[in-house]
């Protein structure tokens, strides 16, 4: 790092600590995650000092929020990062007493929060006043209880007295007599996956959008709860996206935990896992690519049938490498499972080949895509987000790139080897679905540029010195009540885990901080006063997986 950088950075981390001066008299507390410091504040001053921090800190990107129980109290932490530098963080924790848990909305300063605190709301039973529409997001709204607090009965029976249902002929607001109301999903193609969209229109035109999730919820913050460290959550996160990304979803586990319990990862095993994880971006990109195809401009038989193949080729050099063809569980803590398979010369031309095809591949695309005048036409200026809505909505990766968000966690909070290759961040000013299929057209090309780096790395490493896994002890006990929160840039953006340890060797709380949650949160600002084909279009773009945005 450059002086003047490291100048920089020390000044900004000094604007954190002015920041925290300027709310002193809402502080109660200090605190240290393992990722930031952290900051105790009053749950009725939630607004005036996330809005403090934002101007005096910068800190403009609220990547998560995460709501736990303890035995005394419930907590909301607020997990705000810097767009520019998400080195720079600040947790900000808001306690609240077990018998009144209502704390104030941060949705008026961050849109994001609107959904995470739903979330809270919906599975902690946390209120939060002031809140625009606080009521359950995963669970149907009749349902008894909240699952994640430790006195919910389990076994309770969910059939609730009538009176609790709502009358379909009642007027509920979201429609009056110039309007209709169009119900997509949840069983639709163009939903790309289980979800429903209740959308309110003016003949043709797209008056609201509300995307209603939580038709594929599973638990699985639950399930790795209950799992150990060492050996039992790793299998899970390939499952958040079965669009061929799992192994970038193995690595934000992999990266919270290690950084939870002081582990080194070889430096052979972090090229092996930055290739792996870019073979794995490209599987998804390509999927993205081709069903985008679909549904714009109906293209099966071409684009659709090249991105399948292409994925082919990357599926079978995964299989070789991993001995899984989609639920990869290559990573372990402390590096990977084994090594580069024997012969290690095929391995290699047999990337190699798929690299130099490549090129060519990638210029079809654009023949059969961006040079389209039927797609251009579907997508040019069609789906807007500006970059100031983007940011208050927390939305990251190709979305936020394709609205000239200079914001790559791979290149502006290094892990891996990512630091010491030759690529560059994507990113495109337009601003709507044209920009967004253009950033992952050209982020393939960085993808196969890192491959192709990692591959001559590996081919002349010395054999003594492939060590693919660190000594890690059979059994992980992090410290009692320490916690981190650790992203990484997945094919969706960025990627979080929160983990909090109890002491034993399973996480006391463990929450994922998906990107398409906060990227398919936006979809309203980007489809009101547009007809219903563009809202498809817009929708597409967004290349949601409902895995990662339920759990």
């Amino acid at each position: 790092m450059t002086r003047s950088r490291q100048r920089q950075r020390t000044a900004d981390r000094d604007s954190v600590e002015a920041a925290i001066e300027a709310v002193s008299e809402s502080v109660s507390g200090r605190e240290t995650h393992g990722n930031a410091p952290a900051i105790v504040i009053r749950p009725d001053t939630v607004a005036t000092v996330l809005e403090t921090v934002r101007s005096v800190a910068g800190l403009d990107h609220c990547a998560c929020v995460t709501a736990q129980e303890y035995s005394d109290r419930f907590e909301t932490i607020y997990h705000l990062r810097d767009y520019d530098d998400p080195t720079r963080e600040l947790s900000v924790v808001v306690p609240v007493p077990t018998g009144n848990p209502v704390s104030e909305s941060a949705a008026s300063v961050f849109e994001t929060a609107d959904w995470h605190e739903r979330e809270a709301y919906d599975l902690l039973g946390v209120e939060y006043e002031d809140h625009p529409d606080l009521r359950r997001i995963l669970l149907p709204e009749t349902w008894q209880g909240h699952p994640l607090r430790d006195s919910y009965d389990q076994n309770q029976p969910q059939i609730v007295p009538f009176r609790e249902q709502a009358n379909p002929l009642e007027p509920d607001g979201k429609a009056d007599s110039e309007t209709l109301l169009l119900n997509i999903g949840p069983h639709h193609p163009a939903t790309h996956g289980v979800m429903h969209i209740i959308v309110t229109l003016d003949g043709e035109t797209v008056v609201d959008a509300e995307p209603d999730i939580g038709y594929i919820h599973r638990c699985e913050e639950q399930m790795c709860q209950q799992g150990t460290y060492r050996h039992q959550i790793m299998p899970y996160p390939d499952r958040w996206d079965w669009g061929g990304a799992g192994i970038c979803n193995e690595w934000a586990y992999a990266r919270a935990a290690e950084s939870l319990a002081d582990i080194e990862v070889p430096e052979y095993a972090r090229v092996l896992r930055t290739m792996s994880a870019e073979l794995s971006r490209m599987l998804s990109h390509f999927l993205a690519v081709g069903a985008y195809a679909l549904d714009v401009v109906g293209d099966f038989t071409a684009t659709f049938m090249y991105a399948i193949r292409d994925r082919e080729v990357i599926q079978s050099i995964l299989e070789d490498l991993t001995g899984q063809r989609l639920m990869f569980n290559y990573f372990r803590l402390g590096g990977v499972c084994w090594d580069i398979p024997e012969p290690r010369a095929e391995f290699f031309e047999q990337v190699r080949n798929f690299l130099d095809e490549l090129p060519g591949r990638l210029e079809e695309y654009h023949d059969l895509l961006t040079g389209n005048e039927i797609l251009q036409v579907r997508t040019v200026g069609v789906g807007h987000l500006d970059p100031a809505t983007a940011k208050s909505y927390g939305v990251t990766g190709p979305v936020a790139r394709g609205s000239g968000i200079d914001y790559d966690v791979r290149r502006d909070d290094p892990y891996g080897y990512y630091d010491e290759l030759d690529w560059d961040v994507v990113t495109e000013d337009g601003c709507d679905n044209y920009a967004r299929l253009l950033v992952r057209l050209r982020e393939l090309e960085e993808s196969a540029r890192i491959v192709g780096q990692c591959v001559d790395l590996l081919e002349e490493w010395p054999e003594e010195e492939r060590t693919v896994q660190a000594n890690v002890p059979r059994t992980l006990r992090p410290d009692y009540d320490s916690e981190v929160f650790r992203s990484v840039e997945a094919a969706k953006g960025e990627l979080g885990i929160y983990i909090r340890s109890d002491g034993t060797d399973s996480p006391a709380r463990f929450k994922i901080r998906g990107p398409s949650f906060s990227n398919l949160q936006a979809l309203p600002e980007m489809v009101e006063g547009e007809y219903i084909p563009d809202m498809i279009a817009t929708l597409g773009s967004l290349d949601t997986i409902m895995g990662e945005v339920d759990r």
